[in-house]
């Protein structure tokens, strides 16, 4: 499934890799996070491994059946002057964001399965590339007429020595080029300390 706003996510795309060398340029001796890496697990599906059903979006009429729920996400031996995290799902195959949730407390350490859900109590969230203005988590739905039928799926955890603050317009919330637009300032600053990625495919090879 394609973005509406191609320029945008080529800015993205080239934002997601180079923000990990932003963080690890700018990492200092007494990081936690550079003597323990920080790292990120799910008890949903192993890195590398097919996405579940359970996480395919319910009203995708290729892959009937889906749960529409994100991870179980874990990480841990984050940098120790963390004042938030960041969770953004990301299509690499289409360059599409399924999800996008910031300003997680610092003490934070996992997000249960379907943490996704509007309203929830473990951050803000964005609206993702769907074109809804759901706030929450949307799963996959490549289209299996498409090729490359099979999409790589990344959920990178962002930690971060300050929050974000989100420009809104009208009625409108922000959404995921908005997300990844605010964090370029802090890449740039050395305010991103670490981050953190797994991924899966769906559908199954």
């Amino acid at each position: 499934m394609k973005s509406r706003i191609a320029p945008c996510i080529i800015a993205i795309s080239m934002f997601a890799a180079s923000a990990l060398g932003w963080a690890q340029d700018q990492s200092s001796p007494n990081d936690e996070g550079r003597n323990h890496r920080f790292q990120v697990t799910s008890a949903t599906f192993s890195d590398g491994g097919t996405l579940p059903l359970s996480m395919v979006f319910d009203q995708c009429s290729f892959y009937p059946g889906g749960g529409n729920q994100s991870p179980e996400l874990s990480w841990t031996n984050a940098p120790r002057h963390t004042r938030s995290f960041i969770v953004v799902a990301y299509d690499v195959t289409a360059s599409f964001t399924h999800w996008g949730i910031y300003n997680i407390a610092p003490t934070t350490t996992e997000l249960p399965e379907n943490a996704g859900i509007a309203g929830n109590s473990f951050g803000l969230q964005v609206h993702n590339d769907f074109g809804r203005l759901n706030l929450e988590y949307d799963g996959p739905c490549p289209p299996p007429s498409l090729n490359p039928q099979v999409h790589h799926y990344v959920f990178t955890v962002y930690a971060l020595d300050t929050e974000l603050t989100l420009p809104s317009f009208g009625d409108f919330p922000p959404g995921a080029e908005a997300l990844f637009q605010e964090l370029i300032p802090p890449g740039r600053r050395g305010h991103i300390l670490a981050t953190a990625s797994i991924g899966g495919f769906f559908p199954g090879e």
